[in-house]
């Protein structure tokens, strides 16, 4: 049951990793791109970054890094922990 405990932080920790690519991703394409341009994608970068909804605010990179990390972070809790209950009632009804 431990090993089980350690593949489910492994799995949020990736989630986390992914949280802060998504930011790495984004900063690279806002930095390289004309205002005129991101019209359109804004929308999924409000989808993907929820703390860009506070752009009109001066944030770090390192900030939005670590709050869109602990964000997937947490929503991966969320996810692992429902998986984790299905996969108890899947072995359950068996």
């Amino acid at each position: 049951m431990k090993e089980m405990g350690g593949a489910m932080q492994l799995r949020i920790g990736i989630w986390a990793g992914a949280g802060a690519l998504v930011v790495v991703f984004w900063t690279f394409l806002i930095a390289g791109t004309s205002q005129s341009q991101l019209r359109n994608v804004w929308p999924l970068i409000d989808l993907t970054c929820p703390i860009a909804l506070a752009r009109h605010h001066a944030l770090s990179i390192y900030f939005v890094l670590l709050v869109n990390a602990a964000t997937y972070a947490l929503l991966g809790s969320v996810v692992e922990f429902i998986r984790q209950l299905h996969g108890r009632a899947n072995f359950m009804s068996n």
